[in-house]
């Protein structure tokens, strides 16, 4: 995903990406540590992300490349 901002939140960007349904679904999906960030399991939904990073949600791969 290409982003015109310097960062995205962790919450926004899984919803944007059509990978979870509602901001809800995002709070929970990372509270119970389904999603990695860049190898790491990631518990904040406010986690901002840059150009670069990977974000890994099951079998689906991100990553977040600038515009």
């Amino acid at each position: 995903m290409q982003i015109t901002t310097p960062f995205i939140k962790l919450d926004s960007f899984l919803k944007v990406e059509n990978a979870v349904s509602s901001g809800g679904e995002a709070k929970m999906m990372i509270a119970e540590g389904y999603i990695t960030v860049n190898g790491e399991v990631e518990l904040r939904r406010g986690r901002k992300l840059y150009p670069g990073d990977r974000v890994v949600y099951g079998k689906r791969r991100f990553v977040v490349e600038a515009e």
